[in-house]
């Protein structure tokens, strides 16, 4: 460990000191629960007289509220903002006459809880930093949130520091970079230590940004394990959705979204919010892509592709949740971390046989039977969409399911104890509805994939141009 931190410390180190050596940047740097962990760097490289006109830390929760105002949460993102905004405020208004000429002016803060003494508790925290990239400038601004990983607080604190000068750094001379900005925020750490759950990015900098991309930067990298947003399109931070929320979720391709995938969780939550341990809940939808279908075996995700279906999902009003967990059992204990209520997993027939391939489950020591023990923990249930593809298919339910001779008992097992909900009030005309067929009709100009899928989705794919359609009258150039 005493290399690690040597290492970490020369790099963090030369990232302070050229903040401080940089005349144009001067704020404050305000910091509630951890400790001075940022602006201690800065005071530590030295030079720092020409950086931080103030420093800040409140801990008494009677001094906060007299400094900020009253907040509900302390370590939230209206906490945080409301510290930028008045910091921020501020310095323009006592300096801006003196230093506004010359000067870029920021306000970073943080609100973050750390191990307690006696741990236990969860170790998180909000952290941004509003700044103008030239004098007079509007301000632009970027906000994350953050999960400390390590076990004892005093790495905590450092991984901490650490990051939020990473972050200065990237705001300073890598904001016309903002996914080379998040690349860097793990500069002298490691993805054991700290993951970035949310991030945002605002103002006249980052006018071009679509937080959806960088939101799915941050799990590329390996920052976090999910991304989401919502409906509006605005990016989420998960925990804060899912807390106190029954939960139900599609895995699909969404590509695109069609009648079927949204029967599928219409009448799953139809039959969710029957259940007992449901009822009277706010239930949150979530509609899940994951990275390895985003990738579909190739090194880099296509953005437009992302985009496209981010929208149309967006259209139908659904919150999109991206993960890079492929095992059902993992997805689920994320969910499972951050919300006490009920989960419920929305899948066709198909899905319910790969699930009972033991090849899917080798990465675990005890295979199928430790995989099935996790994910149906905490009476999770699977509500599972008949399938019958064409017309002269038998329809297919959980009630005749038939898997490995070995793996029967198991099968009856679950269904027995009602893990296995069979939606039985499906639209049957849906059954014959596939996303592939829909794809393969928009290539060969088959006008009929409109009626496979939302009106609001045949409108943004005609519109936008998605899926390589091709408006009427309009060829490509090599046609």
């Amino acid at each position: 460990m005493t290399e690690l931190v040597g290492v970490h410390q020369t790099e963090t180190h030369q990232k302070a000191l050229r903040i401080n050596l940089d005349p144009r940047w001067y704020g404050t740097v305000a910091e509630i629960g951890a400790g001075q962990e940022v602006v201690r760097w800065f005071f530590r490289v030295g030079g720092a007289a020409g950086t931080v006109a103030k420093s800040i830390s409140a801990y008494d929760m009677a001094v906060s509220d007299a400094v900020y105002g009253k907040a509900e949460r302390y370590v939230s993102m209206g906490r945080l903002q409301g510290m930028l905004d008045k910091e921020f405020r501020l310095n323009v208004e006592r300096l801006g006459d003196e230093r506004g000429d010359t000067n870029c002016f920021f306000a970073f803060a943080d609100t973050v809880v750390a191990r307690s003494f006696r741990g236990g508790n969860e170790c998180h925290g909000w952290m941004g930093v509003k700044f103008q990239s030239q004098p007079h400038d509007e301000p632009s601004q970027i906000v994350m949130h953050v999960r400390m990983l390590d076990v004892e607080a005093w790495l905590q604190q450092e991984a901490l520091g650490i990051i939020g000068v990473n972050m200065l750094y990237g705001a300073f001379f890598e904001n016309h970079e903002p996914e080379r900005l998040i690349e860097s925020l793990l500069d002298g750490l490691t993805v054991g230590r700290i993951e970035i759950d949310m991030i945002q990015f605002r103002g006249i900098e980052f006018r071009g940004v679509d937080n959806r991309l960088m939101a799915l930067k941050l799990v590329q990298v390996g920052l976090s394990g999910v991304a989401m947003f919502g409906p509006d399109k605005a990016v989420l931070q998960p925990s804060e959705e899912l807390r106190k929320k029954a939960v139900l979720l599609e895995r699909g391709s969404f590509r695109p979204p069609t009648h079927v995938n949204l029967d599928m969780l219409d009448t799953a939550h139809a039959k969710f919010e029957e259940d007992p341990a449901v009822a009277g809940k706010p239930i949150l939808q979530l509609t899940e892509i994951t990275m390895r279908n985003l990738l579909a075996g190739g090194q880099d995700i296509d953005r437009r592709d992302f985009l496209a279906r981010a929208e149309l999902l967006a259209a139908c009003g659904k919150t999109v949740l991206i993960t890079d967990y492929f095992d059902y059992y993992r997805l689920a204990a994320y969910i499972g971390e951050r919300t006490t209520e009920r989960i419920g997993i929305v899948m066709g027939v198909p899905s319910l046989f790969d699930l009972f391939d033991e090849k899917n489950h080798n990465q675990l020591p005890g295979g199928i039977l430790e995989s099935f023990g996790r994910l149906f923990k905490n009476g999770l249930k699977l509500y599972v969409y008949p399938h019958r593809p064409t017309a002269d298919n038998e329809l297919r339910t959980v009630y005749d399911i038939k898997v490995q001779d070995e793996l029967q008992p198991l099968y009856d097992y679950l269904y027995g104890r009602g893990s296995f909900v069979h939606l039985d009030n499906y639209r049957p005309e849906y059954l014959p509805i596939f996303s592939r067929d829909v794809l393969r009709r928009i290539a060969a100009q088959d006008d009929s994939w409109e009626s496979m899928v939302p009106d609001a989705v045949c409108d943004l794919i005609k519109t936008r141009s998605f899926f390589g359609y091709v408006k009427p009258g309009r060829h490509y150039p090599d046609d």
